[in-house]
């Protein structure tokens, strides 16, 4: 039976295994400290072709937060227009969170250290990656609040606020304390505590 899996070309092959290895060494030394001869080395690819590739270490880090980014995007827009209760998309996007750390942990510590907490890291353009997300959140939730699941005294933005500060929190604590992802079982008890923390405050309680 043929392979259904995507086959990268060379270049998007070699991409591909620069970035990974930038996630490596960026995670290990920090970005500042992160050499392009190291993440070269690490790719076990030249200096030089790094550099054809990337043209520079923030372009480099560019290409990560990108694709953090974008993966999160697509995988919220995919979900945008369908009739998923408010609930399972807030639940796809904490699994995006944990299936990432499972399978791409230094993509996520990155995210965490470098990208969401470092602020000699975040140009405008970065910020506005953020808000990007934030406008997304905000839309979920507000889609929420018109189907009567969530309450509308609190502002969606206050709420989208709260959603986004939990799940940052948590992933940012296992990240820290190097704690790694035990299964499907582990993913499925965060996601329903973190719904059931965030809904036992935003869920309208007129709602029947």
């Amino acid at each position: 039976m043929q392979s259904t899996q995507p086959v990268l070309d060379p270049k998007k092959r070699r991409e591909a295994t620069i970035l990974d290895a930038a996630c490596a060494v960026i995670r290990e030394k920090g970005f500042h400290q992160a050499r392009i001869v190291d993440i070269a080395r690490k790719a076990g690819t030249s200096y030089g072709l790094v550099y054809h590739y990337f043209g520079s270490k923030a372009n480099l880090f560019d290409a990560i937060s990108n694709e953090w980014w974008n993966g999160l995007y697509a995988m919220i827009d995919a979900g945008a227009h369908t009739a998923a209760p408010v609930d399972e998309k807030l639940a796809d996007i904490i699994h995006y969170f944990f299936d990432l750390y499972e399978t791409r942990p230094n993509l996520v510590h990155i995210f965490v250290t470098d990208i969401s907490r470092a602020t000699a890291n975040l140009t405008p353009e970065r910020l506005n990656c953020f808000k990007r997300f934030f406008d997304r959140i905000d839309r979920i939730i507000v889609g929420g609040q018109a189907d009567g699941t969530l309450r509308n005294d609190i502002r969606a933005r206050y709420l989208t606020y709260i959603f986004v500060g939990s799940l940052e929190g948590f992933v940012s604590t296992m990240v820290l304390e190097n704690q790694p992802i035990k299964g499907p079982e582990q993913k499925q008890r965060i996601a329903h505590g973190l719904l059931e923390v965030f809904f036992n405050g935003a869920r309208n309680l007129n709602q029947r």
